[in-house]
């Protein structure tokens, strides 16, 4: 659910964890789009940063990698030394082209087409599977019950971790990204200790694969080669972490919103379970889910240049951070912004990026989870019902809900 407060003035603009933790700020957002939609945001630990709202600014930062850089300063709101740089930029979300474009040509190989074609086919298997899981219960909490479990599965069969080791997946990536919820990190330490963690065990994994080929990513990964450059080890390291962390933590909570904007819409609901067997509806109404309930707050991107947006002087070396759920409800670009429609269309929503180098690879993937699970789990228990109040993360970055209780029955 949005705040909404209406006495809102610029001085009570406030866009740090704390916020994220109550609610979307919608209503911040509203303010920032009328009368300052790029607006200097003060941090009382980094440097401050220009917090870009509106639609058309949003998707001109992302596509513009020469201006605004993910590799310069990082895609986070923290400040970083050198040391911290050097290992963040071996990661797809923080490189510029040329090296993001040769590191998704190596990535990209791996992925090869009948490989996911396979696995979206399984993924409907799988959503009925982990719906049946809990058929006769009268109350779970959805996010690990089931909104975790699918792209667990998902992200486990297309790496070639074994679905025993899936629980470790989700702890790694609980404690490096809620590095700023008490409920998933218990020091300073242990974000750092998770991501070693995984290293350990894509190290082991890489290695078994270079023996023992099989018919999965890391496979896939490992002998990758474009004209005759291969990724390190250290590269496949990170795109490990990165594919665990996207891979699952996104799309759980993409599914756990779609599943809260249901519970909080009775008439969706509604029109949901009537058109449960049309696949129009459903399509359009996935576009809605990823428009409402965008899993990343923002991404950041650092000036390499003096420059303007909307007429607002940048300088050199600025922090920029782009607003994603602030340019999803932008009403200059879609209409009635704050109305869930499953109908929607055109819904060309900046959910997996304003376009650019940094589009998300795993979109359609995305989609298929979300409406395979959604769909699955309305088709089986249509009367859903919330059984108390949900928790989001206290997160800058991830939109998160990490406690959904939901009564079965209704």
């Amino acid at each position: 659910m949005a705040s909404t407060r209406d006495d809102l003035s610029l001085d009570d603009i406030h866009l740090l964890e704390d916020t994220w933790a109550e609610a979307v700020p919608y209503d911040q957002f509203a303010l920032l789009r009328k009368e300052a939609p790029v607006f200097w945001h003060e941090h009382p630990e980094w440097k401050g940063f220009w917090a870009v709202t509106r639609y058309d600014d949003v998707r001109a930062v992302s596509r513009d990698h020469q201006t605004f850089s993910a590799e310069l300063g990082s895609t986070f709101l923290q400040d970083h030394d050198e040391a911290q740089l050097e290992l963040i930029r071996m990661t797809i979300l923080n490189m510029d082209p040329p090296k993001h474009s040769r590191y998704r040509r190596l990535v990209s190989a791996g992925f090869k087409p009948r490989m996911i074609t396979a696995l979206l086919d399984h993924i409907q298997e799988l959503a009925d599977r982990i719906v049946a899981e809990v058929d006769g219960e009268d109350e779970i909490e959805f996010v690990e019950r089931v909104a975790a479990e699918l792209p667990l599965q998902v992200i486990c069969e297309l790496l070639g971790v074994p679905n025993d080791d899936r629980h470790l997946i989700f702890d790694w990536s609980n404690r490096m990204v809620g590095s700023q919820d008490p409920d998933f990190r218990v020091s300073d330490e242990d974000g750092e200790a998770a991501m070693g963690e995984i290293y350990m065990y894509c190290d082991a994994l890489a290695n078994d694969r270079r023996v023992n080929p099989q018919d999965d990513i890391m496979t896939a990964l490992v002998e990758a080669e474009v004209d005759g450059d291969r990724l390190t080890q250290e590269e496949l390291n990170m795109f490990f972490v990165t594919l665990v962390v996207a891979g699952n933590e996104t799309t759980r909570n993409l599914i756990s919103h779609s599943v809260l904007a249901i519970l909080e819409h009775p008439e969706l609901k509604a029109e949901l379970v009537a058109g449960i067997d049309d696949d129009e509806l459903w399509t359009t109404a996935v576009e809605e889910f990823l428009r409402w309930g965008a899993s990343i707050h923002n991404f950041r991107r650092t000036a390499t240049v003096d420059t303007e947006i909307a007429g607002q002087p940048i300088k050199a070396g600025d922090k920029v951070v782009i607003y994603y759920p602030a340019a999803n409800r932008d009403p200059e670009h879609f209409e009635n912004p704050d109305v869930f429609d499953p109908r929607r269309t055109p819904n060309d929503h900046v959910t997996f990026g304003g376009g650019g180098t940094h589009f998300c690879l795993g979109a359609n993937l995305a989609r298929s989870q979300i409406k395979a699970m959604v769909r699955t789990f309305l088709r089986r228990y249509p009367d859903v019902a919330p059984a108390g109040p949900h928790r989001r993360m206290r997160s800058d970055f991830v939109n998160g809900i990490k406690y959904l209780p939901v009564r079965l029955a209704g």
